[in-house]
């Protein structure tokens, strides 16, 4: 593609994206920022946070990812919806009962502040890993396709990219954030339907023959159950997609933070169940894209790229198909990418000034003049971790989000369980050392799993280390509360 057409596309996109700033920050205030006045429309909620949790990764990764995994992942899939049900019907009416801002203050009043910290700093590491890796994708199709033809370092790229999203945001935080995801939303699907529509007409083949490409390709089995060990076993996938959305939505303060910003317990519910249920076509969307990328690759005679990720934007970007579909690509690309980061930045500022820094004891001007600089101070981190991703290299980011969600979420999974499922007091001093032991064992179990059992763990990592912070925080805890 011609770098002075993606240039513009980048340019008019972020002039778009600030103009909503402008218009939803007028008048902002911290609580704006932090939960837009809790006047969001849930039906706009629903659709930017569809795009907020597929994010870039879905984008690049998924259509790559159907290459070793096949329609398995959607026995994953199933599983997040059945997730979002029990979101639904368990968590939201607790945090709109206690009226939260930030969901981790659960913790402070059931155990205690180190608990109330713990489980913010174990969100605040594991959003900054996905945060990055998920504007990493982005980074990298973008110096490829522009920024390494006019001379611009990977670092500069990564600068510019992060001070752009930290610029849209700093000003209406959640109250921008609903409107421009639902922008990105709308992208990035639009941008995978073009796509499947120029392949089938590079191909000669009508909306039947595609389905039928891909109903007999060898990636279409979408069942496994007959060896238990496969980490693509049924009960294994659809219980590791159902905890997997229990903790990065409905214990992720990033998620959330949007459906806390509808105005009733009734609007979120609806929120919740309609985007959970809309994931269902757009992954089986994406897994489809990318059978046909597959199928198109070899009608071409296109080698295959040595990273899964690569293959969509190898695709897109290269001559193959008209420039439509790569037009659309990077709008898709950067309305995926953007619209997690930005949450992401949010959430994080949200829960450092709320939590660690207790926000709400500081006057107006020095509140607001706080989460500015916190704000700002995250999207340097960010902006750091996707520098060494560049270095580390990685072949599926997907993979490396939902392998960091197992370690770090685990914790707070046992967590809320023990704090809504039994009535014991627990040790707060010790709940730290729990929330990082956990971890750390489940890690060691992983390692040696199939030297040990004769099987690799897979992302029910997650669940074992909730069960084993649930049954460390039993052995340090006493009576009823």
């Amino acid at each position: 593609m011609d770098p002075l057409l993606i240039l513009s596309l980048l340019g008019i996109y972020f002039v778009i994206l600030i103009a909503i700033s402008v218009v939803t920050g007028r008048k902002a205030d911290n609580e704006s920022f932090f939960l837009g006045n809790r006047r969001s429309p849930w039906v706009v909620v629903a659709i930017g946070m569809v795009g907020a949790s597929l994010s870039g990764v879905t984008f690049v990764s998924v259509p790559g990812y159907v290459t070793s995994v096949g329609f398995t992942y959607m026995q994953m899939v199933a599983g997040f919806f059945a997730g979002y049900i029990v979101i639904s019907y368990v968590l939201l009416p607790l945090y709109y009962r206690l009226q939260l801002t930030s969901i981790y203050t659960y913790l402070g009043d059931r155990f205690g502040g180190n608990s109330y910290r713990s489980g913010a700093i174990l969100f605040m590491t594991s959003k900054i890993a996905g945060a990055s890796a998920r504007l990493y994708l982005m980074a990298v199709v973008l110096q490829i396709a522009l920024f390494d033809e006019m001379g611009v370092s990977f670092a500069l790229t990564v600068a510019v990219m992060i001070l752009l999203i930290w610029f849209y945001t700093f000003r209406g935080g959640i109250k921008t954030i609903i409107w421009t995801d639902a922008l990105q939303t709308i992208l990035f699907v639009v941008a995978v339907i073009v796509t499947i529509y120029h392949i089938g007409n590079e191909m000669g083949a009508g909306p039947s023959t595609l389905f039928r490409y891909i109903r007999e390709s060898e990636f279409f089995d979408v069942f496994e159950f007959d060896d238990w060990r496969s980490p693509q076993h049924f009960t294994r996938q659809f219980l590791s997609g159902v905890f997997i959305t229990i903790v990065m939505t409905g214990l992720d303060q990033d998620m959330m933070q949007k459906n806390l910003s509808c105005r009733t317990l009734k609007e979120a519910r609806k929120n919740m169940l309609s985007y959970g249920f809309a994931f269902i076509p757009v992954n089986l969307l994406f897994l489809s894209l990318g059978v046909l990328l597959v199928v198109f690759m070899r009608f071409r005679g296109i080698e295959m790229p040595d990273r899964a990720d690569d293959i969509f934007p190898l695709v897109a970007t290269g001559g193959y198909l008209p420039v439509t579909v790569g037009v659309f690509f990077f709008l898709g690309l950067m309305g995926a990418a953007m619209s997690s980061a930005d949450s992401a930045l949010t959430s994080l500022t949200t829960s450092f000034t709320v939590d660690i820094l207790d926000i709400n004891n500081f006057s107006p001007s020095a509140a607001k003049n706080t989460r500015i600089l916190v704000h700002l101070v995250f999207a340097v981190i960010v902006g750091v971790v996707i520098l060494v991703f560049r270095a580390i290299g990685q072949d599926s980011i997907i993979d490396v989000i939902y392998t960091l969600a197992g370690y770090t979420y685990g914790p707070l999974l046992g967590l809320y369980a023990f704090g809504l499922f039994t009535l014991r007091t627990v040790r707060d001093g010790v709940v730290p050392w729990i929330a990082v032991l956990a971890p750390v064992c489940t890690g060691i179990l992983d390692f040696n799993s199939f030297e040990w059992f004769g099987f690799h763990l897979g992302y029910e990592k997650l669940m074992l280390n909730g069960a084993m912070t649930f049954i460390g925080l039993w052995i340090f805890s006493s009576g009823n509360k």
